[in-house]
């Protein structure tokens, strides 16, 4: 199976699975074509500068697979797919039942070798076979892997980051909504979620109302069980701050009603605050520099994944970049990337191919 027939069946399998947003064949034929500079340079050798070369997976690839989110699981396993070859698949121990649909669904492009539910650890066959490792996890995990696989693999890992939003100019808190969804989807799980909403103006009104809407959305669509050490964890906060806000009126706290499904926390120092998640954020005045964002962002600035802004336009854009982050979208979409998105800023098929040059005689 050549790429393009690879990306005609991506295309009409992606259809079923949202996250993966709406693709065409022509869509990921110019994402082959940008990441590695022809659509058919993984079918055969075509023109590169003044040679030919070709693309070749190095493969077999080690996928290890986060629980916290599909999404990344099916954008790698997309990945996967239209790069073709040979493909091991370690799954979360809670299992990913949507990405293993999306697996068997297109295993006409390419092998995968799939661990079972409630497995720990990796067979010792596929650390020894593996040439490239793809890793979605904690730190501590990307540590794990980088001790036991040889050096000769080349590891492209995802580790933990922090998202976070910026609003500019809304009075109104027409986007409140928005900074809410971003808030719920996944239960604040995935390395898109946002921790902070920086808000210019009244940020203490914004955060009000975005309690408001996150109650609506739990209405809606309610957060789930957590467990016993997360509810912990949000009760403990949630102590902290409304014994503070008792008698500092630079701190207020918004919560549900007789649980923990989501909590808002409003505090005016600007000095960015990890989350616990399961939907609870931070609202804080939004620096009027960037050089004043960046400072309020303190030992975590390198660790940031993406910014959500309202408006989206060149302006609020370039603030955030004095963030470095890997990708600035319109709030409300954090956890709808897309497909050619750079993940910590690197490209995301690229790493995983060798290049064999041709130069012909004459």
């Amino acid at each position: 199976m050549n790429t393009r027939a690879r990306a005609e069946l991506l295309a009409a399998v992606s259809r079923d699975f949202p996250k993966l947003g709406e693709l065409s064949v022509a869509d990921i034929l110019e994402w082959v074509r940008m990441e590695l500079g022809h659509e058919e340079i993984l079918d055969g050798f075509r023109p590169y500068g003044g040679h030919f070369a070709k693309a070749q997976l190095i493969g077999p690839v080690l996928h290890v697979l986060s629980g916290n989110t599909p999404h990344a699981g099916l954008q790698t396993v997309f990945r996967a797919a239209l790069l073709g070859g040979h493909h091991f698949l370690k799954y979360p121990t809670t299992g990913l039942p949507e990405v293993a649909d999306f697996v068997l669904r297109v295993r006409e492009c390419a092998e995968f070798e799939e661990s079972e539910s409630g497995t720990r650890e990796v067979p010792k066959d596929w650390l020894r076979d593996a040439a490239a490792c793809v890793v979605f996890g904690s730190d501590e995990t990307i540590a794990h892997f980088r001790s036991i696989l040889p050096s000769s693999v080349v590891l492209d890992a995802h580790g933990h980051r922090w998202s976070l939003g910026l609003v500019f100019d809304d009075p109104r808190c027409e986007s409140a909504p928005l900074a809410a969804r971003d808030v719920a989807a996944f239960n604040q799980q995935g390395c898109l979620s946002p921790h902070d909403i920086y808000v210019a103006g009244d940020a203490r009104q914004y955060a009000e109302v975005l309690a408001k809407q996150l109650d609506q959305i739990e209405r809606l669509d309610p957060r789930g069980a957590v467990s016993v050490h997360e509810s912990a964890e949000i009760a403990g906060m949630r102590a902290n701050y409304r014994f503070r806000a008792v008698s500092d009126p630079r701190v207020g706290l918004w919560e549900s009603d007789g649980s923990t499904a989501w909590t808002v926390i409003y505090e005016e120092d600007p000095w960015f605050a990890p989350s616990c998640l399961n939907r609870t954020v931070f609202v804080k005045p939004l620096p009027e520099t960037p050089e004043k964002m960046v400072a309020a962002m303190g030992p975590s600035l390198p660790w940031v994944a993406a910014v959500g802004v309202w408006p989206a336009t060149p302006e609020t854009a370039e603030y955030a970049c004095a963030l470095s982050p890997s990708r600035i979208c319109p709030l409300g979409s954090m956890q709808q990337p897309t497909l050619s998105w750079h993940q910590e800023g690197r490209q995301s098929l690229s790493p995983l191919v060798r290049w064999i040059d041709f130069e012909p005689a004459g």
